[in-house]
């Protein structure tokens, strides 16, 4: 399709794959030809890559590169600190060591 492209894996929230789908699917009402949500998440990240100064954009990069490190954080302490850090992890039971 491209002469020079690159495959990317990314990893969404679902919240986010839904809104690109019906984004997907206005467009291909808008357009009467099919768009797939390869498509749309082309064409948004070309969109943004055009703005790389607005305010928006680097507020949205920042917050998402601080979830990320918070969760390697977490990964790095083992399952049993991540819980406890959230309040998941049961408290001991009665008789043992603790």
């Amino acid at each position: 399709m491209f002469a020079t492209e690159a495959r990317v894996l990314i990893t969404l929230p679902r919240e986010l794959v839904d809104r690109a789908h019906v984004l997907a699917g206005r467009a291909t009402t808008s357009t009467k030809m099919p768009v797939s949500l390869q498509i749309v998440l082309r064409a948004l990240i070309e969109e943004g890559l055009k703005r790389p100064t607005d305010p928006r954009l680097l507020a949205n990069v920042s917050r998402q590169a601080e979830t990320v490190r918070r969760i390697r954080r977490e990964a790095r302490r083992g399952p049993n600190a991540a819980q406890a850090a959230r309040g998941r992890l049961a408290p001991p039971r009665a008789g043992s060591r603790v």
